[in-house]
């Protein structure tokens, strides 16, 4: 333990959505969404649509900055934008790079924009992971990918030794998930959500459970201890910041109203399994704000921050500052690219 604070290694973030970072204050849908099926078409489904390359810069720089800030040294993220697919993973990659957090990087395939588009998606991370990117497969979701799609994407991982990383029963549209991908997995999936997949699925890889995502689009509770015997379980945002320590408290939370005897241990192993993703997080140490680090105790203090933290060697925050970039040029460029981002809201149809 540092003085001043306890020391831990950095947070892993297992599932972002770095292009969502520009999201907050967008105007709103064209009318109410009505289930989950809707908030999908209606927001998230025309957001990722108007991003360009430049949007996607500073959304990631943003969503790295914020990460850091909060002690997350590497973030596993899925990605989609289907007007600038082109060099998107390296825009995203380069953008963390520069702001010192590590990163592991997919482009989010799916036949939502036709045959074309689930083409563009699959030679983006083809192409990523063969100029020696770090990352997986992307695919959106079974229930927007044709089989022949689906199966592309699980023969290109395979070439590339790495895994698929997909949504994967998070709502109604996608229950029958596990009969869609049955036969295609292995252990190096991450299988995002889960939330209505039977207990017995017969998919392998690892769960990454979303609460605060799951909570807001209001697909239910996953009930991630369900799973443990079978498949590792990690914690991830869905895009919701990379405040790992937050996810962490409304997971244990969402825990304790199922299980009134539970205590933060399961949570706690979540969120550090995140090592076993990208295990170079545990070389790099964040000092905290608040002096212990028992699950016990930051179950229950919000607002506990990462004061110092050091990657690969390299302190890139220093008493809560970072310094590879300049904090207010990022916020400021950020907002002047959700503005424009905003704007192409405004003109979709």
């Amino acid at each position: 333990m540092s003085e001043g604070g306890a020391t831990t290694p950095g947070l892993v973030c297992s599932h972002h959505h770095l292009y969502s970072a520009l999201a907050r204050g967008m105007p709103p849908p064209p009318r109410t969404p009505d289930g989950f099926a809707e908030i999908l078409e209606l927001v998230w489904w025309r957001l990722d649509r108007a991003l360009d390359l430049e949007m996607l810069e500073w959304s990631a720089k943003l969503g790295a900055l914020e990460a850091l800030e909060s002690g997350c040294t590497a973030i596993v993220d899925h990605h989609e934008s289907p007007s600038a697919i082109e060099g998107s993973l390296d825009v995203i990659a380069a953008a963390c790079a520069e702001v010192g957090v590590r990163i592991s990087c997919c482009y989010g395939v799916t036949d939502r924009h036709g045959v074309d588009g689930a083409r563009r998606g699959l030679a983006e991370n083809d192409r990523f992971l063969t100029a020696g990117g770090r990352g997986y497969v992307g695919v959106h979701a079974s229930f927007t990918c044709t089989n022949d799609t689906l199966a592309a994407a699980a023969d290109l991982a395979r070439r590339h030794g790495v895994g698929v990383h997909i949504h994967v029963a998070e709502g109604p549209p996608d229950a029958d998930a596990a009969q869609r991908l049955a036969g295609l997995s292995d252990e190096r999936w991450l299988l995002i959500h889960g939330v209505h997949l039977p207990t017995v699925h017969g998919l392998e890889g690892t769960i990454v459970h979303n609460p605060r995502s799951n909570m807001n689009n209001a697909v239910g509770y996953a009930n991630p201890v369900r799973f443990a015997d079978v498949n590792p379980i990690a914690l991830g945002t869905d895009g919701i910041g990379a405040d790992m320590l937050d996810e962490f408290r409304v997971a244990y939370a969402r825990l304790r109203e199922h299980d009134v005897t539970a205590g933060p241990d399961a949570p706690w192993e979540w969120l550090a399994h995140g090592w076993a993703l990208m295990p170079e997080a545990r070389n790099d140490t964040v000092r905290w704000s608040y002096p212990s680090d028992d699950p016990w105790h930051l179950a229950y203090t919000p607002g506990v921050h990462a004061l110092d933290v050091t990657i690969d060697g390299d302190q890139v925050l220093a008493n809560g500052v970072a310094t590879r970039i300049d904090p207010v040029e990022v916020r400021a460029k950020a907002s002047e690219q959700a503005q424009r981002l905003f704007a192409a809201l405004d003109e979709l149809d």
